[in-house]
Order: structure tokens, then C-alpha cells, then sequence
């Protein structure tokens, strides 16, 4: 049966694999822009990097305000929206380290530093967005 997430279980599904977190910023005009980026949880925020050009990266350089959704598309189906504000850094060890940590994840750790060194650079950004509310439901179809 369809039941709302405890704290422990969307950190738990957020970390879990290599789903993509879907990312919705707001651009200027007030109209949504959505993108997957890899990421990692870290405490009370999800931690992310991002071109500073991007759409996402102008984005929020303007206006905080972001959502994430992570799904897992495979029945019983489940999925986390979180809802916070982004800071935004351009620290050249905070970018490496992070571009480093993330890549971790989804490339493994053999090919980590190649990719954190690929996209820990100038004109990247690390994105710390500080969740403000979460909405997580597991088990749709049960």
C-alpha cells in the first residue's frame, strides 16, 4: 500500500544506486527549466555541480528557488520531490572535491578522479541546495 516515506527512508532512496535527480529551476521569464544532474546527499542538503552558463547555473545565480524529483520508474514505483534553496560556489577545492565525490557514484571510484578533475573547473558550480520540504511516497502500486 501507497504510504508516505519516513526521514530515514527518502535519505535512504535519495542515496541509493544512481537515479538522476531531476532539476527544476525558474528562468527569468518565470517558466520552469528541468534537467538531470548526478548528485549526493549530504545531511540537509543535496549536492550537485553545474556549468555557471547552464541554464540551471544562470538560473540560479538569479533565483534560488530549486525542486528535485527522484524516481524509481520500476514497480512498486516510488519517488522524493525536495524543495529547498540553492548557494552556489565557484571554489576551486570545494569544486574538485565534490566533482570528484559525485562522479564516485555513477562512474565508480576507478574513473572518479578523471571525472572530477573533468568537472571540478573554472566555470563549473557547485550547487548546495538546503531542503526545505521533502514529499516522498513509496510502494504506488501496492
Amino acid at each position: 500500500m501507497a504510504h508516505h516515506m519516513t526521514d530515514e527512508e527518502w535519505r535512504a532512496f535519495l542515496s541509493e544506486g544512481t537515479r538522476t535527480a531531476k532539476v527544476s529551476t525558474v528562468r527569468a521569464d518565470g517558466s520552469p527549466h528541468i534537467a538531470p544532474v548526478w548528485f549526493l546527499l549530504d545531511g540537509d542538503s543535496v549536492v550537485f555541480n553545474t556549468g555557471k552558463e547552464s541554464v540551471k547555473g544562470r538560473n540560479l545565480a538569479r533565483d534560488g528557488r530549486v525542486a528535485l524529483c527522484v524516481d524509481d520508474d520500476r514497480p512498486p514505483y516510488a519517488f522524493a520531490v525536495v524543495q529547498g534553496q540553492a548557494e552556489l560556489s565557484e571554489d576551486p577545492e570545494e569544486l574538485l572535491g565534490w566533482a570528484t565525490r559525485i562522479a564516485g557514484r555513477y562512474v565508480g571510484a576507478e574513473a572518479a578522479e578523471e571525472f572530477g578533475r573533468r568537472n571540478g573547473v573554472p566555470g563549473e558550480l557547485v550547487v548546495r541546495v538546503r531542503i526545505d520540504k521533502v514529499v516522498a511516497m513509496a510502494d504506488m502500486a501496492d
